[in-house]
């Protein structure tokens, strides 16, 4: 069991692991309260995070992010299907002694919470889905423009206002540049990194032209319209990969589903509004 300080910050936690068979999780770890782990983004590790972010969480909750095996710090064949993203959550929470977690995932990553969620119900009091997608087809679909900048080997600060933020907003433009300082302050610890091309081969050999979140037997879709496990979405109302939409498509069906809208944002909303993201949490969950 790792020993949580108070005093550490997203700034200053140092990189931590694990052993899980013949791999290692790397994470971080901070904060105090109720175990809140967080799943990343595709083409993210540990330092994609917004630190202020996870600090105001860091105030209820203990935050703990890491990096999916072979990625960043972490060892092993890189891999971003969803059970595999899943069983790393598991590891990781079982090697940490952690019973009872609230799983949240960004993105790529809330496909991973989803799943955990799903597949071990029993270890979990609440799902956060991050400028994500539900499991199944999808009501409304992605923009091209998107995979046309993600696919890119390296990207900017102009490729940064178009995956997760509202290019076209200069209120956006601007919450995004001092996001993306506080995300360039940290000095001391860094995750290891990762060739962009190993994050792009591991979500091209997990893809299915269908969706971008199969769920073929519709076993997930059955679970969330019958668990009491609360989910609360957190999305843009302007994201490119993941509309909004798809999540107003299920407020008659997830009975436990809360649905928050960012206006004049894009596919990262906790990191344009990170005060209000982080309040928000710490009220779902504390209220449901």
């Amino acid at each position: 069991m790792s020993i949580v300080l108070d005093h550490q910050t997203a700034l200053s936690a140092p990189n931590q692991f694990v052993k899980v068979g013949d791999r290692r999780i790397a994470y971080r770890r901070f904060g105090s309260g109720p175990d809140l782990v967080l799943c990343v983004r595709f083409r993210g590790t540990m330092d994609v995070w917004d630190p202020l972010f996870l600090d105001l969480l860091a105030e209820n909750f203990t935050v703990t992010i890491f990096d999916y095996r072979g990625l960043g710090g972490s060892t092993g064949k890189a891999s971003y299907a969803k059970a595999d993203m899943a069983q790393d959550v598991d590891d990781l929470v079982t090697a940490l002694g952690i019973e009872k977690l609230i799983i949240a995932g960004w993105s790529l990553g809330g496909f991973a919470a989803q799943v955990f969620a799903a597949t071990r119900p029993e270890k979990v009091s609440h799902v956060l889905a991050i400028g994500t997608m539900p499991p199944g087809l999808m009501s409304k679909s992605f923009e091209k423009l998107f995979f046309e900048t993600a696919w890119m080997r390296e990207y900017g600060t102009r490729e940064e206002y178009i995956l997760f933020f509202e290019p076209d907003s200069a209120r956006s433009r601007a919450l995004a540049d001092q996001s993306l300082a506080r995300i360039a302050a940290r000095s001391v610890v860094h995750d290891d990194p990762t060739d962009p091309q190993v994050f792009i081969d591991s979500v091209e050999a997990n893809t299915d032209p269908s969706t971008p979140f199969p769920d073929p037997d519709g076993a997930y879709q059955a679970f969330y319209r019958s668990t009491d496990i609360p989910v609360l979405a957190l999305s843009g109302d302007h994201d490119i990969i993941f509309p909004v939409e798809n999540w107003y498509a299920l407020n008659d069906q997830w009975p436990t589903l809360f649905v928050v809208t960012f206006p004049d944002s894009g596919h990262g909303p906790q990191h344009q509004y990170p005060a209000l993201a982080a309040d928000i949490i710490k009220s779902f969950v504390q209220n449901s």
